[in-house]
């Protein structure tokens, strides 16, 4: 009889262990019960707010007055000014946030870039973006503002006029940003990171070609 009590007992116990294990590896934080939550067809989180910064390098050549551009800089006797070059290198920073809406996402950004050749001296602008998701931390984009550039010499029109160094228009262009996991890059949904940026924009009536290239730190 004792042996047959032991048996139950061990079957019992025996028979409970799975389901005593199921019960265990549920998590029931807080974290893991917001990750339960709707996901991008990736499988990461749909949603979010991801506010960050950039540092981006690279240059941008505008067209002259006689491509219907920046106008040229003339010397006082109307001659073309020879050094004056409406290209150079430039040096950027953005921020902005970005706000996932599952497979896609939209957001807005500010920048201020300093020229460090030719004349272009400084730029300053704001645009918003929309785009794709590609993966949790990819995306690709457009994206479309408004910019202010500010030459270091004077770019005269052929009136005279020596005090037009400043133009401002539209801004619009394309982009790509991408991070992947496996080196340590994270996703755009709420994991700190680092993403690189490669983008072309166009100033005005495509009046300039700007590639620009850098790194994205989100948080």
């Amino acid at each position: 009889m004792r042996n047959i009590t032991l048996a139950a007992a061990a079957l019992a116990v025996f028979a409970a262990a799975p389901a005593f294990a199921q019960d265990m590896s549920q998590d029931t934080t807080p974290a893991a019960q917001t990750d339960a939550g709707p996901k991008a067809p990736d499988g990461s989180k749909a949603f979010g707010i991801e506010p960050y910064v950039g540092v981006m390098g690279g240059w941008e050549q505008f067209d002259n007055e006689r491509n219907h551009g920046i106008p040229q800089a003339l010397n006082s006797n109307g001659t073309l000014r020879n050094n004056y070059r409406l290209a150079g290198a430039l040096v950027q920073g953005v921020v902005g946030v970005n706000v996932p809406l599952g497979p896609v996402f939209v957001g807005a950004e500010g920048n201020v870039a300093k020229g460090v050749s030719g004349n272009i001296n400084w730029e300053y602008g704001a645009a918003g973006r929309f785009g794709v998701r590609a993966g949790d931390s990819g995306m690709f984009y457009g994206k479309v503002g408004y910019q202010w550039i500010d030459f270091d010499h004077y770019s005269t029109f052929s009136t005279g006029n020596r005090n037009d160094k400043k133009h401002d228009g539209i801004t619009y262009g394309i982009g790509t940003e991408f991070g992947p996991k496996d080196i340590g890059l994270k996703g755009i949904t709420g994991n700190a990171g680092f993403r690189i940026r490669a983008e072309v924009n166009t100033f005005g009536d495509f009046h300039s070609f700007r590639p620009m290239m850098g790194v994205i730190t989100h948080f």
